[in-house]
């Protein structure tokens, strides 16, 4: 992997962790159609991959450290107090623990069964189809949720919607097992997760928050626990690329979610989806007859 390749998929990280159209999958299908010849299944890359998603974590965390420092605080006064009280941060930690063990859980289970995924552009290819699907269902089944939405609003009505805090541990559950599904090269993480969070009635704006938020500790525990990985001696002539590219990959990523919390006020997952959608129809049929082999 050249320092111009590893750039590349610094910024390709950055961009599509946060956005609906899946890292893995792009991380997978862009060196095969590009023809790189990378062994992604190298303890060398996926050293590298570590250190990117680690920036990618720690740009979450420092674009949402207000409301993280709130969370924590109110998680601990939870644990002492040993309810939980009408603080909405409170609530909004506990769904953030109900949403993040599923993953947890379901990573443990499949994670060497998923891993065999990462060299297959095919299957990765359906994925990312799919990916497209799942977020245009979503968008319809939202609409048919709210059938009058569109003319209550021209009408200078407002919308009821739920409010974050007010969604019961049990939606909590749901939003965790559908960004479960990012286990899969070509699902969204982000994606699956706002889909969720929609069909839970919130807002566009409010479930890209709590993916967004969802994501930070999931992120963030899987480098931590790849981390040795780093340390293995196939890894150290890719440090230097690493480290580069986690900062790249952190300033992408905060530029990322910034513009996502502004473009969600306003607009929803339709051209994400029929890009994924196109992407993965073009890559299969790439992949299937052979023209990129």
């Amino acid at each position: 992997m050249t320092f111009l390749q590893a750039m590349l998929l610094a910024v390709l990280q950055g961009v599509s962790e946060l956005f609906p159209v899946s890292s893995l999958g792009h991380t997978v299908l862009l060196p095969a159609l590009l023809r790189w010849g990378i062994d992604e299944g190298s303890d060398s890359f996926l050293a590298f991959v570590v250190v990117l998603h680690l920036g990618t974590a720690l740009a979450l965390i420092v674009f949402y450290r207000d409301d993280w420092v709130a969370i924590v605080r109110a998680f601990v006064a939870t644990i002492v107090r040993g309810r939980i009280g009408d603080d909405p941060n409170e609530r909004t930690a506990w769904l953030l623990v109900a949403g993040t063990v599923p993953v947890g859980v379901l990573g443990v289970l499949l994670e060497s069964s998923v891993k065999k995924l990462f060299a297959s552009p095919i299957p990765v290819s359906l994925f990312l189809f799919a990916n497209g699907f799942i977020m245009l269902l979503g968008e319809w089944l939202r609409r048919r949720q709210h059938p009058s939405t569109t003319l209550r609003q021209a009408q200078g009505d407002t919308v009821a919607y739920r409010q974050l805090p007010e969604l019961k541990g049990t939606d909590g559950v749901m939003v965790g097992f559908a960004q479960s599904l990012a286990l899969l090269p070509g699902i969204s993480r982000s994606g699956s997760a706002i889909v969720a969070g929609l069909l839970r009635d919130l807002r566009h704006e409010d479930a890209a928050r709590y993916s967004f938020l969802l994501a930070t500790p999931v992120i963030l525990a899987a480098s931590v626990l790849e981390f040795p990985k780093l340390f293995v001696p196939d890894a150290h002539g890719v440090l230097a690329q690493a480290v580069v590219g986690g900062v790249l990959a952190g300033l992408t990523a905060y530029a990322s979610v910034a513009f996502l919390t502004r473009y969600f006020r306003h607009s929803d997952l339709s051209p994400f989806a029929w890009y994924c959608l196109a992407a993965g129809a073009v890559s299969f049929v790439l992949f299937a007859t052979k023209v990129i082999a």
